[in-house]
């Protein structure tokens, strides 16, 4: 639909009070990866009053079902309920691809991505950022192509970041 603006997408979710964790390559990128990522991935709280905001932010977006082959994607009905039913949501925004993970690999719950999740401000906006671990430990478990070029870099990075903390 458009170019990827990842600070709008961020933008709508916050104005719209969504309560999400940022996960995926957009989370390993705030941790110093260099890989690059085109689109933004997040897991929403499941409450029913959040969904039903996660539900207006995509309204605001004109996020519609992402398709190959059809560039504008498919238009789809949601509202809180539909979301909570979902287990993701691949969709293209007017602001790029957002990828909405209810139960991401490896990690499960929103509860437990936000249980180690960092308050970041990314791009102006404050945001819940996955931790490193709980990344990796998604990205082994989904076992994808994509995802196992990127693991060693970010297994290196997990092992830089734990030293200096030391």
């Amino acid at each position: 639909m458009s170019d990827f603006r990842p600070d709008e997408v961020v933008r709508v979710l916050y104005e719209h009070r969504v309560r999400f964790v940022l996960i995926g390559g957009l989370a390993a990128t705030l941790h110093g990866s260099v890989h690059p990522t085109f689109d933004v991935d997040i897991t929403p709280d499941d409450s029913p009053d959040n969904l039903a905001r996660l539900s207006a932010a995509l309204h605001a977006l004109n996020a519609r079902i992402r398709v190959d082959g059809i560039p504008d994607g498919l238009a789809f009905n949601h509202d809180a309920t539909s979301l909570a039913r979902m287990t993701v949501l691949n969709l293209v925004t007017r602001a790029g691809d957002l990828d909405v993970a209810l139960h991401p690999a490896g990690v499960g719950t929103f509860v437990e991505w936000d249980a180690n999740a960092t308050d970041l401000v990314v791009l102006g906006v404050p945001v819940r950022v996955a931790a490193l671990d709980d990344i990796v430990r998604s990205k082994e478990t989904a076992g994808r192509e994509k995802d196992r070029v990127v693991l060693p870099m970010l297994r290196v990075l997990r092992d830089r970041i734990r030293g200096r903390d030391r």
